[in-house]
């Protein structure tokens, strides 16, 4: 589903909201991490090259893209640090 302009993936621990429709797409992650914090990517790569060959011809930066946890708070994945979460 998406929220705030990203694709988010349903877990236990997020729900899509009132208004939030799941669909199947074609994405990829950039980086194993919480899915609930970071946000995926639509991709059709299906290997290590095709994901460099994306990524080096990309406009914008996946990090600052796909940090969901930043639409939260200012600082939201630097808060978790500091509490012990990562």
């Amino acid at each position: 589903f998406r929220r705030d302009n990203m694709w988010m993936a349903v877990s236990p621990f997020l729900q899509p909201e009132e208004g939030e429709t799941v669909s199947e797409e074609l994405v990829r992650f950039r980086t194993v991490g919480d899915a609930t914090c970071t946000a995926a990517i639509e991709s059709s790569a299906v290997s290590i090259d095709q994901v460099i060959a994306e990524t080096s011809v990309a406009r914008i930066t996946e990090r600052g893209a796909t940090r969901a946890d930043d639409r939260i708070s200012e600082a939201g994945m630097e808060d978790r640090k500091r509490t012990g979460y990562f």
